[in-house]
């Protein structure tokens, strides 16, 4: 091997591997240079000498140092990681997009519609993948493929050409040679190894990996909560529900394995050409049960909140939804009622509205499309005809700018700044959304920092320091109250950057 710098977690990398602690798989691979193969820190192989191995950030890197993937871990199955999140925005997004298939299959869009996509120009976002990845936007989405293709073919009966198709590639001849080219083995070859017949797609069941902890029955109870009659489903150990992906429609089912770290999940098409969607089918289940989260790090830095948070429960997740549309009608139907008023106005609005669509003798609802909410007149609804005109105005503005960014939704009367945010936590599980204006939200903090019987002043109003508390009339009092809350709320935000959403999580859990 030829003699290259020392990884500066090499250490610890070390020690994790050779304990095989599942809580840093996704997190770094392992190459062995003495084998030519790559692994994840969780490998079952035998482990090799430290001489003979270099660690790498991702898989990519890996293979770009001529390795090729271990067939006994398989590399393809380990949990995302995204050591930028929430520092480089514009990487993260390209990167969500690119994972969820936005530049492969029939619906590709090219690297200019890409950087329009972000607001950005297309040089800018090659450089940020030069200077964060060490590739470029089309290889990153290359490799995407190619692992997930690896992936179905472990995992799946599905055939061969099948897989090329649901991997994104539109030609089966260009998809065995960039298979061979890239991982030094051929789809035939893997399909051998794993002794899986190929056969007709119906359900498919994936295995899809996380990193430990995980709070399952935090996650479930969240869900049970708010669960919408026949669009989702629960049990002890698995979350089901129904999905529209572009023209892809069907339901999946994620059954829950602690001993294996991981969700065994079962997807249901109604029609088989919605293959091409699978992909981003998949990264959505990932982001709704939030499998990729570094628990190890965010954990780290909720427990340095001190007085903020006193007490951090490990393995909090954050509980998407399918979409920001989806999303956004939650937060309005939830508007100034409890949870419990707020899902029986959600499951009128999906009975009355959503299409029912019939897979292996299951019936399951579908949430309303916008075109089927434009003109509702939403009379089942038991609610201020304000928050209807909401719904309508904003099917009708997704309806005619479905290219627009969330933002842009608040020219909406009806939806202000806090719904956004739930928006940007569940519709988009975006990592760093503290609801400063959420009303448990405040009363947590306001508690945890004994903020207002305190003699000892926190350290997030420092800058209030010295104003004389005088007798003041009540108008004054509330507003000087709710200028020192935001002083505070934003100074824990900072402090807890860039993992603002998994702090409003704990928050919620305290009560």
């Amino acid at each position: 091997m030829q003699a290259e710098a020392q990884h500066p977690k090499a250490e610890q990398y070390r020690i994790a591997r050779l304990s095989r602690d599942a809580r840093f798989d996704g997190l770094f691979f392992v190459g062995v240079f003495s084998t030519g193969i790559y692994c994840r820190p969780i490998c079952p192989a035998v482990p090799a000498k430290e001489a003979n191995v270099r660690y790498f950030d991702d898989a990519l890197s890996a293979a770009q140092a001529g390795l090729r993937p271990c067939l006994r871990c398989r590399p393809d199955s380990a949990p995302g990681s995204n050591p930028w999140l929430g520092k480089q925005t514009s990487l993260n997004r390209a990167m969500s997009l690119i994972d969820a298939g936005i530049l492969c299959g029939p619906q590709a869009i090219p690297m200019t519609g890409l950087a329009e996509r972000l607001g950005i120009s297309e040089r800018y976002l090659r450089q940020l993948f030069h200077d964060s990845l060490g590739t470029s936007p089309k290889q990153y989405a290359l490799y995407q493929q190619l692992m997930f293709a690896k992936q179905l073919l472990h995992q799946t009966k599905m055939p061969i050409t099948q897989v090329a198709f649901a991997a994104g590639f539109n030609s089966v001849r260009r998809f065995n040679e960039i298979f061979r080219e890239q991982l030094q083995l051929t789809p035939s070859e893997i399909r051998k190894a794993t002794g899986q017949p190929s056969l007709p797609v119906q359900g498919l069941t994936l295995k899809l990996a996380y990193r430990p902890p995980y709070d399952w029955q935090h996650l479930r109870s969240f869900f049970a909560q708010r669960a919408v009659p026949e669009m989702e489903w629960l049990d002890e150990q698995s979350y089901g529900r129904s999905f529209v992906l572009g023209a892809a429609k069907g339901y999946f089912c994620a059954v829950h394995s602690e001993q294996e770290a991981c969700f065994h999940v079962t997807i249901h098409l109604a029609e088989a050409d919605s293959l091409s969607q699978l992909k981003g089918i998949i990264s959505h289940i990932r982001r709704i049960l939030d499998l990729d989260a570094d628990m190890l790090t965010i954990g780290d830095k909720l427990q340095a909140l001190g007085k903020a948070l006193p007490q951090v429960s490990p393995g909090l997740r954050l509980p998407g939804v399918w979409s920001p549309f989806e999303a956004v009608c939650r937060a309005i139907l939830g508007q100034q009622v409890s949870v419990t008023q707020a899902i029986k106005l959600l499951g009128q609005l999906v009975a009355d509205y959503g299409e029912t669509i019939s897979l292996n003798d299951c019936h399951v609802l579908l949430f309303p499309s916008p075109e089927a909410l434009v003109d509702a007149s939403l009379d089942g609804l038991k609610m201020p005809g304000i928050r209807k005109e909401a719904i309508r105005a904003l099917a009708a503005f997704v309806m005619a700018n479905p290219e627009a960014e969330i933002e842009d939704w608040l020219q909406i009367k009806g939806i202000g700044p806090w719904t956004l945010d739930y928006v940007r936590l569940r519709g988009l599980s975006l990592p760093d959304v503290l609801l400063v204006g959420d009303l448990v939200v405040k009363q947590q903090l306001l508690s945890n920092l004994a903020y207002e019987e305190s003699s000892e002043q926190p350290l997030a109003l420092a800058a209030c320091e010295g104003e004389t508390v005088e007798e003041e009339d009540p108008k004054a009092a509330k507003k000087r109250a709710q200028a020192q809350y935001q002083a505070l709320s934003q100074e824990v935000l900072r402090q807890v950057a860039p993992w603002g959403s998994y702090l409003t999580l704990q928050l919620w859990n305290q009560q």
